[in-house]
């Protein structure tokens, strides 16, 4: 019998010894707010009273801002670790570059403090702010959190500090608030500046000249405040653009606060001052579908005139006018929005789709290119056309030459329609048909199909896209032969494929429908 297989007197094989449970010591990561002592919270006081080793974050220097803010409350007897990064912003010949010298130092420091918890010591990471913000501490904590008992007390932010030190709300009702590292590139920081409510952008320094474009191409500069140091030594607040870039410290953030909070009643401006038209798209269906620079458009705006329809897609505003009107009177809301800038307003006309695409940006430059409102600044920003979210919904009917054209005679004869159906037709394009018909049109539709069967197969694909984006999407494919005009509203578009284009069922159901980009030589 082997040793393994020895019993124990009453027969049964021995167990092995229990083992007792290892002892370790517990991890903390101890956020120590923005940088004045008093902001500490009691618990971050008392986990820094209840450990043996405290660990701490610096550069080469030497000099740690969180040793500085808990200093009154280390004791000689502390076993004190200074984490000190072999890099911070300059460059380095480690072999893996900047981030392989970070992560191999990042290895090193969980190591020293895992030795310290092996041992049964409590280790405190002290991280200014919040630890799980921005801080040094994650990088810890994602080494060694899954292997000792933690726990992260949180601390007050630089956020919240800014906030409170320009006393101004950052957010207010349902006001989006995004935070954005200044390390991103210009166009990103723009395209989120412009897009949402109220901002801080963190990590100033060398990116705050990239930061500052950024908030003047968005249009946020004029609102945008400037916080250094909050609540330490050397605090300095103010307007963003009086900022020399020179004297700007890592530690600083720029704040965009809530445009409620900081909205005032203003006078009626004088018909002198000026103001602007904005043509807005907001995309088929949706905020989902709008670009950032759209919604930045809308959310700076004092009026937004629109179709009801489409001012319903946007958001509700304190302080911001809202004129719905009928669909059918384009002229007249441009004239409308016109006139309102013309007194200094800022205006954004909301329209459907791509505002260029049988919509709004065609009226309104009609009637901005007379007097008395040639001088009156007119923008229009682009949008997600039906056509285009229909295509990407079916895959790629629209991937070779294509033709728009709209079904509706309201404003041009059926002939010209009919003309313009069989020369595409004839060239093979694709189609993307517009107002295809409604309830004082529903002719159009049989008309159109049988022009095309002139010169498409029967079995040519044809997509009914309905409500795209919407809460009543629907997406159907028929041959053109059994195109049924009764199965078509104002809110379907039509997509006809050419010869070329192919409707294939995918191994996992679905299907897709897409036309070769590459066109048989005749």
């Amino acid at each position: 019998m082997s040793v393994s297989e020895q019993q124990s007197p009453s027969g049964a094989p021995d167990q092995p010894a229990a083992q007792p449970p290892r002892h370790t010591g517990r991890l903390y990561g101890v956020g120590l707010g923005p940088g004045d002592p008093s902001l500490m919270t009691v618990r971050a006081v008392e986990v820094i009273a209840e450990a043996d080793v405290v660990a701490y974050h610096s550069a080469r220097h030497g000099r740690s801002i969180a040793r500085s803010i808990a200093a009154r409350h280390l004791r000689p007897d502390h076993i004190e670790e200074a984490l000190v990064y072999p890099v911070t912003t300059e460059s380095t010949d480690h072999p893996g570059g900047y981030r392989g010298a970070l992560d191999e130092f990042y290895e090193a420091a969980a190591a020293r403090l895992a030795a310290h918890l092996d041992a049964g010591r409590t280790v405190a990471v002290l991280s200014e702010g919040d630890p799980l913000f921005y801080g040094s501490y994650q990088h810890m904590h994602k080494r060694l959190a899954h292997r000792y008992p933690t726990e992260v007390v949180p601390g007050v932010t630089s956020i919240n500090a800014a906030a409170a030190r320009l006393g101004t709300p950052l957010t207010e009702a349902d006001e989006v608030l995004t935070v954005l590292p200044g390390t991103l590139s210009e166009e990103e920081l723009t395209a989120r500046l412009s897009a949402t409510d109220s901002a801080v952008v963190m990590k100033l320094g060398r990116t705050f000249p990239t930061v500052r474009r950024a908030l003047e191409r968005s249009g946020r500069m004029p609102e945008a405040r400037y916080v250094e140091r909050a609540t330490m030594a050397g605090e300095r607040t103010g307007a963003l653009s009086d900022v020399d870039a020179d004297s700007v410290p890592y530690f600083s953030v720029a704040v965009v606060p809530s445009r409620i909070a900081t909205a005032t009643e203003e006078p009626e401006p004088a018909a002198t001052d000026a103001g602007e038209v904005v043509v807005v798209g907001t995309g088929p269906a949706g905020p989902r579908w709008l670009t950032p620079e759209s919604r930045g458009a809308l959310a700076a705006a004092d009026d937004l005139v629109g179709y009801a329809t489409y001012l319903d897609r946007v958001p509700v505003r304190p302080g911001q006018r809202r004129h719905a009107s009928d669909n059918k009177v384009e002229s007249e809301r441009a004239e409308f929005a016109l006139d309102l800038a013309r007194r200094g307003r800022r205006v954004a006309v909301v329209s459907g789709g791509d505002p260029g695409i049988f919509a709004m940006a065609t009226a309104v430059l009609e009637v901005a290119s007379q007097e008395p409102y040639r001088a009156i600044p007119v923008r229009v920003l682009p949008g997600v056309t039906a056509a285009n979210a229909a295509a990407a919904r079916a895959g790629a009917p629209l991937g070779h030459d294509y033709a728009v054209i709209s079904l509706s005679d309201r404003l041009k004869p059926w002939e010209v329609i009919a003309e313009r159906l069989r020369a595409a037709a004839a060239a093979d394009l694709a189609l993307a048909l517009y107002n295809p018909g409604s309830r004082s049109r529903t002719w159009q539709v049989a008309k159109a199909r049988d022009v095309l069967l002139e010169h498409r197969a029967p079995d040519t694909p044809v997509m009914l896209a309905r409500d795209i984006g919407g809460p009543e999407e629907s997406l159907r494919t028929v041959p053109l032969t059994d195109l049924d005009p009764t199965q078509v509203d104002m809110r379907t578009i039509l997509l006809i494929g050419s010869s070329q284009t192919r409707r294939v069922r995918r191994d996992d159901g679905t299907e897709a429908v897409w036309t070769p980009r590459r066109y048989p030589e005749r």
